[in-house]
């Protein structure tokens, strides 16, 4: 047994399905199908069942295959280390973000980093920070940027930036006039009570930004009245600045995207909202030097 044929048990296990799997580790299916067949003989007993169109594991499978992870890892964590011994910056950065924050973000930190490890390959992976958190414990991404809270203790992270939730509406709404002037706060202070009778904009409860409106709508006692959950925040933002509702959005997605309509923006919370933006990853792995570095260029970058 070797590393690679450890990865074609885990690549199994992961697709659910001979044909995606050999796609995958690059070997053919008659070769992968063949190799567990071998394999399960010489354990005797089976790692895989069938159910429906779906491979899933046996229990047995399922230590193997928890075992063949933790192999897999302290031989990247080996390989990463003895490269940076070496001086050589050669390797693979595995890095992910939400969506709106890999649209500004990517343009301005990789070429930064290329250019300073140029033979470092680097691949890039978007979802919500929900999945993001999964990612870096299946072992499938090495860093990921998103807001707190993380939910699971095996996820480590670094602040990168403090960032404040600011609430965003059109300038012609009733209430724009009705923010006041509060120590602490850069914006005016909206009272959130107030925005009982608003529609608001609202996005998907697997979203950082969504947890965090709805803990300061609780917060107000405010139930709000949701005319659009959506997923894209440009989008939403967008349609607060034309009047279709209002949105809360982190400050920094504003600094860094361009909007045809420029909203009117609020502090709300006691006194404001804020929340910290992080390069989150596995507790306890060892990152080499250059995914040190990239976490250094957002920060720059922030």
């Amino acid at each position: 047994m070797d590393f690679r044929e450890l990865q074609y048990i885990v690549s199994i296990a992961k697709q659910q399905n001979i044909t995606r799997a050999s796609e995958d580790v690059f070997v053919s299916q008659p070769t992968l199908s063949t190799f567990i067949q071998n394999l399960e003989k010489k354990l005797g007993q089976p790692l895989f069942r069938r159910l429906g169109n779906k491979i899933l594991l046996t229990y047995a499978g399922e230590r193997y295959v928890e075992k063949a992870k933790a192999i897999l890892g302290i031989k990247k964590e080996l390989d990463q280390e003895l490269a940076d011994i070496l001086k050589r910056n050669i390797g693979e950065l595995k890095i992910a973000f939400p969506i709106m924050r890999g649209t500004y973000m990517l343009p301005c930190t990789l070429p930064v980093f290329r250019k300073e490890f140029p033979e470092v390959r680097v691949s890039v992976m978007e979802a919500n920070s929900a999945v993001l958190e999964d990612m870096i414990l299946e072992g499938e991404i090495d860093l990921a940027f998103f807001t707190l809270p993380i939910r699971h203790p095996d996820v480590a992270y670094d602040i990168i930036k403090e960032e404040e939730v600011v609430l965003v509406m059109n300038a012609a709404n009733p209430l724009a006039g009705t923010g006041a002037g509060k120590e602490g706060c850069k914006y005016p202070w909206l009272d959130v009570k107030t925005l009982q009778d608003e529609t608001f904009l609202m996005q998907r409860l697997d979203q950082r930004t969504r947890h965090i409106a709805d803990q300061i709508l609780r917060d107000a006692a405010v139930s709000p009245k949701i005319s659009l959950e959506i997923r894209n925040i440009l989008a939403s933002v967008n349609l607060a600045a034309d009047g279709y509702g209002v949105t809360f959005v982190s400050e920094t997605h504003l600094r860094h995207i361009s909007l045809p309509h420029k909203p009117l923006c609020f502090s709300v919370g006691n006194p404001k909202t804020m929340t910290c933006f992080v390069a989150a990853y596995r507790r306890g792995i060892y990152l080499p030097h250059y995914a040190q570095r990239y976490v250094q260029i957002v920060k720059e970058f922030t």
